[in-house]
């Protein structure tokens, strides 16, 4: 099986899952790092790692469907099976989701449906919520709002801050992702190829 992990920032979940597919820990390989962000230090953790990079700045392009279509090319080049969003920050629009229907995932840093979006973490520590934790969903055309295939929660202890939330949270996500990738390939053989429904 063959993944492209989406990320746009520092790369802890694609340094992760990347370090999960190098132990064996997940039956897949990542075909390919997707950035859109060419200096970000996500493409450092890749190439240290000898993993493909494609890298583009979205202003480059007249609009979403122009860059999507150039990932989509190089996904199916790669023969891609699964995209994993990995702190990628824009929303997936029409033309990936069309491509990759039923196969693309996200990890968000909360309990979903609480606290979507930007700073999922901050919103939690802000809101003075006890428990918050982690969702692995798949993706729609909604901001964090597909179909839920994993949860853990992660109590708020009092001693916290919110660094020591975060990194809480962090690594519950450097734990949880991979296992629910390997969780979906498991599945998706013992469907005879059919990803999550």
């Amino acid at each position: 099986m063959k993944l492209a992990v989406f990320a746009s920032g520092s790369g802890s979940n694609f340094q992760a899952v990347a370090d999960a597919a190098a132990e064996n820990r997940i039956d897949a390989g990542i075909a390919v790092l997707v950035c859109d962000k060419p200096d970000a230090c996500v493409v450092e953790r890749a190439e240290a790692m000898n993993i493909p990079v494609f890298s583009f700045r979205p202003k480059n392009y007249e609009n979403k469907a122009a860059f999507e279509q150039e990932i989509v090319e190089e996904l199916q080049k790669k023969e891609v099976d699964l995209i994993v969003l990995a702190g990628y920050m824009r929303l997936v629009g029409d033309t990936l989701l069309t491509a990759f229907q039923k196969r693309m995932i996200n990890i968000h840093p909360s309990l979903l449906p609480a606290f979507p979006g930007l700073n999922a973490v901050e919103q939690a520590w802000e809101a003075g919520v006890k428990v918050t934790g982690v969702t692995v969903h798949e993706v729609d055309q909604g901001m964090d709002s597909g179909t839920i295939i994993a949860q853990e929660a992660v109590a708020v202890k009092p001693s916290d801050s919110l660094a020591s939330l975060t990194k809480a949270v962090q690594a519950v996500e450097h734990r949880l992702y991979p296992d629910t990738i390997q969780f979906l390939l498991r599945e998706r053989l013992s469907q005879g190829g059919a990803m999550h429904q």
